[in-house]
């Protein structure tokens, strides 16, 4: 049974920055995607980044450049690194992973930024 743990969240003034962690437990293969998702109120959750293995990474647009997606497959744990954080990147970001065309995710973890 895999479990996905997020934490990292809170609140932060625009620019500055927030590491988020994702720590799975159950039976996980660093070839098993992972990433972030967020969900903003009233929109549709969305793709933030992926990463498979420890080194094949994908991003939204809208975060290229300011956010970084990392992976410790030793320890089961995958980390967003967001940095010049703005009042759009305020959300509900969940944890997902894909082992194996089964798709799990975290309990959610919010953050909110304020102009």
């Amino acid at each position: 049974q895999v479990q996905l743990v997020e934490s990292g969240g809170g609140l932060v003034q625009a620019g500055g920055s927030l590491r988020l962690s994702c720590a799975a437990s159950g039976s996980i293969f660093s070839r098993n995607p992972m990433g972030w998702y967020r969900q903003a109120p009233g929109k549709q959750r969305e793709l933030v980044a992926t990463i498979i293995g420890g080194s094949i990474t994908n991003y939204a647009d809208s975060v290229k450049g300011r956010f970084t997606i990392s992976r410790d497959n030793a320890k089961n744990t995958v980390y967003l690194q967001m940095n010049s954080l703005k009042p759009e990147d305020t959300a509900v970001y969940y944890c997902n992973l894909d082992r194996f065309g089964v798709n799990y995710w975290g309990q959610g973890t919010q953050v909110t930024v304020s102009s």
